[in-house]
C-alpha cells in the first residue's frame, strides 16, 4: 500500500477526517502496517495500549469476556480500534482477533501527540469532537438513569404494599 492509499484509509475514519491534510500525511507516513492471518491475535484484553489501529482490510473480532462466547463486535475496514490509546495511557478493554486475513495500520500515541503539537487546529478539532461525544454520552446516561428511576418509583397516591 502506498502513501496515498494510507492517506485515503485514514481520511475515511470519522475522527481522523478532522485532521488537517498535512498532519494526516505525517501520520500516514509513520503508521506501521501489520498483516494478520485468520486467528492471529492483534492484542489481548488487559494489555497496556500504546496506540490505536485502523482496520484496512478484513475483519477483527473484539471480545471483552475472553470466555469463548461470540465476539462483542466485529470491526471492519475504516474502524479505529483503541481510540483512547491515541491520547492517554490505558489498557485494552477487549481481545482483538483476526476473523479472516486482515491488515491494520498502527498509530503510536507518541506520534499522535507530536503531530497534534505541531498542528494546533487539528488538535482543537479533535478536542471539540471528543468533548461533544462525551457530552452526548453523559446526556444519554442521564436519560437512562431517569428512565430507571421512573420505573422504580412508587406509583403516586398509593401506599407501599406489605410484603409480609
Amino acid at each position: 500500500m502506498g502513501l496515498n492509499d494510507d492517506l485515503e484509509t485514514l481520511s475515511r475514519v470519522p475522527l481522523l477526517s478532522l485532521i488537517e491534510p498535512e498532519a494526516l500525511r505525517l501520520l500516514a507516513f509513520a503508521a506501521e502496517t501489520r498483516i494478520l492471518r485468520a486467528g492471529d491475535i492483534l492484542f489481548r484484553r488487559g494489555e497496556s495500549a500504546d496506540g490505536g489501529y485502523i482496520v484496512v482490510s478484513g475483519a477483527i473480532a473484539l471480545d471483552a469476556r475472553d470466555d469463548g462466547s461470540p465476539a462483542n463486535y466485529i470491526a471492519r475496514p475504516g474502524t479505529l480500534l483503541g481510540e483512547s490509546a491515541l491520547f492517554a495511557e490505558c489498557s485494552r478493554p477487549a481481545t482483538a482477533i483476526a476473523r479472516e486475513p486482515s491488515s491494520v495500520m498502527k498509530m503510536q500515541r507518541g506520534l499522535v501527540h507530536r503531530v497534534l503539537g505541531e498542528f494546533p487546529f487539528s488538535a482543537r478539532a479533535l478536542h471539540d469532537a471528543i468533548a461533544a461525544r462525551l457530552i452526548a454520552f453523559s446526556q444519554e446516561l442521564g436519560e437512562i438513569r431517569a428512565t430507571i428511576d421512573a420505573d422504580n418509583a412508587e406509583p403516586v397516591g398509593q401506599a407501599p404494599t406489605d410484603q409480609a
